[in-house]
């Protein structure tokens, strides 16, 4: 097998602005399809990226039977994500979702069971996994490097359109979801382990854009060895994204630690003395793409499979009950055995192709 041929699942703006551009970067991949609910729309990127075929939502089962991709890229609202991962599964098509992978914890359960029942992959779209920086904290930090992490702390926060389908409840949409999911990520890597218990708070005010979902929240989780972790999200303040991992011995600092335009930098503190370190500025959908075609064409789970997707679930919904009751939550899931690792980095250069209607 050559290249690993990608039908694009909702071609909205993250496709356009960062996932469609990425594919052709990676040299072992290609797009070969879009399925959309705007042909028209599609039409004019289908010609932009070189792409032959478009499908509507209509014929998303005939598309899949056609032989002319090998993976999904499902970049829909959170709450279509199983029904179009189970349906690619079951037709023997891999499948890269975003995050988070579902919108409970049955319909994780029901896209791992159906890929595992039809021999087709399941990677959430963890692209941080893929990135040299956030590697290189998780191996500094398993390493000894600050110690024994004792805390962890994130802010990420920016302003939403009013139009933005994140900011509609029926899709499971909201900053904790949407932006929240980066921070409890990685929390659960740089501390090694998985929360057992949160607590959490949420806010509103009287912008109509939060008619729906709440603007902010907060959470504090409590992990094995009693390390704790807290974060706040926003999208209705200045953008931020940065976090912090406190060990007994030192201090990692990221910032810029999530978002997808910018590279990555560490700070670490140890000894009396401070290291900072800048990062390639890589394309972080490129690697992430171009990791998960060599999974397919090497026939190796990805590390962030959809059993990684369905930890973040379970630690979301708690969550959300938390700050909505008021009340602390247990969470339970098994440990995981594997991490972000170096052998998961791609150096993929950004480029500035781009079509966004």
């Amino acid at each position: 097998m050559s290249k690993i041929r990608y039908a694009i699942v909702g071609a909205g703006w993250i496709s356009q602005e960062a996932f469609m551009p990425a594919v052709a970067q990676t040299g072992n991949s290609a797009i070969s399809a879009i399925v959309t609910g705007n042909k028209e729309a599609a039409s004019r990127l289908a010609a932009f990226h070189g792409v032959e075929h478009v499908f509507g939502y209509d014929d998303y089962d005939t598309a899949l039977r056609s032989g002319l991709f090998d993976a999904v890229y499902i970049a829909l609202p959170n709450s279509l994500h199983a029904d179009f991962t189970i349906r690619a599964a079951r037709a023997g098509i891999h499948a890269l979702v975003e995050k988070p992978l579902a919108v409970s914890v049955a319909e994780c359960e029901a896209m791992i069971a159906a890929a595992r029942e039809n021999g087709s992959m399941l990677m959430t779209a963890y692209r941080l996994h893929c990135e040299q920086g956030t590697v290189e904290a998780v191996r500094l930090i398993r390493d000894g490097a600050i110690g024994r992490p004792r805390y962890f702390t994130a802010a990420f926060s920016s302003q939403i359109n009013d139009d933005n389908h994140r900011l509609k409840a029926g899709h499971w949409g909201g900053p904790l979801q949407d932006i929240g999911v980066y921070c409890l990520n990685a929390a659960r890597h740089c501390l090694g382990s998985e929360p057992t218990d949160v607590i959490a708070m949420k806010g509103h005010s009287d912008d109509p854009r939060f008619a729906e979902v709440e603007e902010t929240i907060s959470a504090t989780m409590r992990f094995p060895g009693d390390a704790i972790a807290t974060f706040t999200v926003s999208f209705n303040a200045e953008e931020i994204d940065a976090y912090q991992v406190v060990g007994t011995k030192g201090i990692i600092e990221m910032n810029p630690g999530f978002r997808f335009e910018t590279p990555t930098r560490m700070r670490l503190i140890r000894n009396g003395g401070v290291t900072e370190k800048a990062f390639p500025d890589i394309d972080h959908f490129g690697a992430q793409t171009a990791y998960f075609s060599d999974c397919i064409r090497n026939d190796v789970q990805p590390e962030p499979d959809g059993a990684e997707g369905l930890a973040d679930v379970r630690a979301l919904l708690a969550i959300e009950a938390a700050a909505k009751t008021g009340e602390l939550q247990k969470i339970s899931s098994p440990p995981r055995d594997r991490f972000p690792s170096e052998d998961m980095v791609r150096l993929i250069d950004r480029t500035d192709r781009r079509l966004v209607l």
